[in-house]
């Protein structure tokens, strides 16, 4: 079924879904009831994520009865990332916010994420400070993995982690998402100079006790905080990364060649006798700087050619003041089925 996209559409929820056709009923009878509550001109985005267990079908039911669903259906599942930006790209809202679609997010904290975003933030992070999950298997790594985020990052967040986040969309819209870096959302858009702020959410536990994620991906986010101290640091002059490394990696092997042909000169000592691994070793690291340094000059060629190609700047200009998300002067209509009449 077509629809004329909105033009003044103030608020998109954009909540990604795979296998969770037990909780989409609730889910959308909760959002649909905050959405009138706060009297905004919304539209909820449902991204299926090659879901097999039904979910598809039950979005599309809910998507011919509401004209303020929109459905997504990805051809395969791609992973949380790409399901978070299939949403942002499609979303038409001023401010999106993000969700996870299992009941873990209480739809009613909605409006304290919008309250906290109407004070100038870009950005605005649940904090789960009351965790529920194991202890072992998912609070303690998740402390660890939050605290290096937050210090390789230089972003004061408690809970990188949690999907329940409010974003301003022309910030959300120029960040660009790839692997796992959605949980790096808050760390990319900082170094745009977006204003982030987080409050306190609940920490439901999963209706269905079941998550699609364990320590399988500790290995994962490590790579991730990799790159994301890469991008914050270093995306535009890779060099200053490499240059270092390599030149202390030719100092240390002309110095230990050096050595060894100063006592080859003075003393006649067999070289390979009395000194083979140092010799190899000096070799070893001559070459290995040699290859950082042309690593970082071909880092810096590549950043050239990718941002001169798509005339991207280094900077962000800080926008004017948003407006506030003030309601429109009364509730709207209950929302009704399509074919009872469309809401406005």
């Amino acid at each position: 079924m077509s629809r004329n996209p909105s033009a003044d559409t103030r608020l998109s929820i954009v909540v990604p879904l795979f296998n969770e056709v037990n909780t989409i009923d609730e889910l959308h009878r909760r959002l649909s009831a905050v959405l009138f509550l706060i009297a905004i001109t919304a539209e909820i985005v449902y991204v299926d994520d090659g879901s097999v267990d039904g979910t598809g079908e039950a979005l599309q039911a809910l998507e011919s009865q509401f004209a303020h669903v929109r459905v997504i259906r990805l051809a395969r599942n791609y992973g949380q990332t790409a399901a978070l930006a299939a949403g942002f790209d499609a979303a038409r809202g001023e401010v999106i916010v993000a969700m996870d679609g299992d009941l873990q997010h209480a739809p009613e904290e909605i409006p304290k994420l919008l309250a906290k975003l109407s004070e100038g933030y870009d950005i605005v992070s649940g904090w789960r400070a009351q965790r529920v999950d194991n202890l072992w298997t998912r609070r303690v790594p998740s402390k660890i993995a939050n605290w290096l985020m937050a210090k390789l990052s230089g972003v004061s967040l408690h809970d990188f982690g949690t999907t329940f986040k409010a974003y301003r969309a022309p910030v959300i819209k120029r960040i660009r998402l790839y692997g796992d870096l959605h949980r790096f959302i808050p760390a990319l858009a900082s170094w745009g100079g977006a204003r982030i702020a987080e409050v306190p959410i609940a920490n439901i536990p999963r209706p269905q006790n079941q998550s699609h994620y364990g320590l399988s991906r500790t290995w994962r986010v490590a790579a991730d905080l990799i790159t994301v101290r890469f991008l914050l640091r270093y995306v535009t002059r890779p060099l200053h990364l490499f240059a270092p490394l390599g030149f202390m990696s030719v100092a240390g092997g002309l110095t230990g060649g050096t050595w060894v042909l100063a006592t080859k000169v003075l003393t006649g000592a067999p070289v390979f006798l009395a000194h083979g691994p140092l010799l190899l070793l000096s070799a070893v690291l001559v070459q290995t700087g040699i290859v950082l340094l042309a690593l970082g000059l071909l880092a810096e060629l590549l950043t050239r050619i990718y941002l001169d190609g798509r005339q991207r700047r280094i900077y962000t200009v800080a926008s004017a003041e948003p407006r506030p998300l003030e309601p429109w002067g009364g509730p709207r209509p209950v929302p009704q089925p399509v074919h009872a009449g469309r809401l406005q």
